[in-house]
């Protein structure tokens, strides 16, 4: 079993930054580790994910070159940097954690946090 928390979601205005952590427990060897966002009234999608032993970064194309994702093996911590902040980048932010299949959909998963709010106004 892994647990993940994640903390660090907030209110910010556009062209803010944030930063969230996810901080894991448990049997926290996993393949990935990945943000995904989910917007009120649409499906979960795809952020940014590390690779926990490969150090490979990947992005979705809407957040690339404004997200950062780095993770801390000591700590047990993923953290994204989030800067140039954009109204649609609102969103219930959720970490993951998963041991195989497509990086970017949220089935390669088998752990969730319970999420952290980003609101970012115009």
């Amino acid at each position: 079993q892994v647990q993940l928390v994640e903390s660090g979601g907030g209110s910010v205005q556009a062209g803010g930054s944030l930063r969230l952590s996810c901080q894991a427990s448990g049997r926290t060897f996993s393949t990935y580790m990945s943000w995904f966002r989910q917007a009120p009234g649409k499906e979960r999608e795809f952020v940014a994910a590390i690779s926990w032993s490969l150090y490979s970064s990947y992005y979705a194309d809407s957040v690339k070159g404004r997200f950062t994702i780095s993770r801390d093996n000591a700590k047990s911590t993923v953290d994204l940097q989030m800067n140039s902040l954009k109204p649609e980048d609102t969103a219930v932010y959720y970490c993951a954690a998963g041991n195989g299949g497509l990086y970017y959909r949220t089935s390669a998963y088998n752990y969730w946090g319970q999420g952290t709010q980003v609101t970012v106004s115009s």
